[in-house]
């Protein structure tokens, strides 16, 4: 019953008996791994498992080069990655667009997102609303949620603009925008509480369904990858982690399980 959670990757180690399981890669990926790994080891009393960080690329590169049985991966692999390689979903992440709970502003277009955090648009003027400016607020650089947003948001070389507000911390970003009439700001999809509003996105509400179904554009997967087919002790815990159980654990962590019915 013992769980080893390692941050960073080592080299030549020792092969690992056929009970031990490792994880590396994306360090937004990390914590859910390791808390399955918790729940499983407590749940089998045999498997050793191993999560260690180090970003999607490595993870990737771990798995194609067989030094984890399971690389972990917070984005989709391109076709040369994908290579003789399995890409397992296990969980989405979803990222929801906040405004102050008494903000008319329902819906927004991926077109003005972007304006907005581009600098393009400045007043709710433009967007309907009142002639007032908009407080843009944004995580930090480094971010894996700022990260996604950059990624799935902004395209041909744009930046968000250097006069948004920046703060380290989802919860700080919720509480901003909840003590702000004229804040727009993002968050994953688990810290939407009653103090703000998600925007619907392209015509779509963010819910565990439209995220877990891929109709809510603005999500992304959490992957497992492996070389192969996966097999012994690493199957056994693949299969934990898409188990109901390991679905919930998913959920009460705060992401969108695989798959769900409406």
């Amino acid at each position: 019953m013992l769980v080893l959670l390692s941050a960073c990757s080592g080299s030549g180690a020792r092969p690992l008996p056929a009970t031990n399981v490792v994880l590396a890669g994306s360090t937004s990926v990390q914590p859910f791994a390791e808390r399955w790994a918790e729940v499983y080891a407590g749940a089998s009393g045999s498997s050793h498992v191993t999560v260690q960080a180090g970003g999607s690329t490595a993870g990737i590169r771990a798995a194609r080069q067989g030094t984890a049985q399971l690389g972990m991966s917070s984005r989709a692999l391109d076709a040369e990655e994908a290579a003789g390689l399995q890409a397992i979903t296990v969980a989405r992440d979803g990222i929801a667009v906040i405004v102050h709970a008494t903000n008319p502003l329902t819906a927004l277009s991926l077109a003005q997102l972007r304006a907005i955090y581009t600098g393009q648009i400045r007043s709710w003027r433009a967007l309907g609303g009142a002639d007032l400016p908009i407080t843009v607020i944004t995580r930090e650089e480094g971010s894996g949620t700022r990260d996604a947003f950059e990624h799935l948001v902004l395209t041909d070389g744009h930046s968000i603009d250097v006069r948004a507000l920046v703060t380290a911390y989802s919860g700080g970003l919720r509480k901003m925008v909840a003590e702000d009439p004229q804040a727009i700001g993002y968050v994953t999809f688990s810290q939407v509480d009653a103090r703000v509003r998600a925007l619907a996105i392209e015509g779509v509400v963010p819910s565990e369904f439209t995220i877990a179904s891929g109709q809510y554009r603005l999500q992304r997967p959490f992957l497992f990858v492996s070389r192969g087919e996966v097999t012994g002790a690493a199957r056994q815990f693949l299969d934990f982690v898409l188990s109901p159980r390991g679905q919930q654990i998913a959920r009460d962590e705060g992401l969108a399980p695989v798959s769900l019915t409406p």
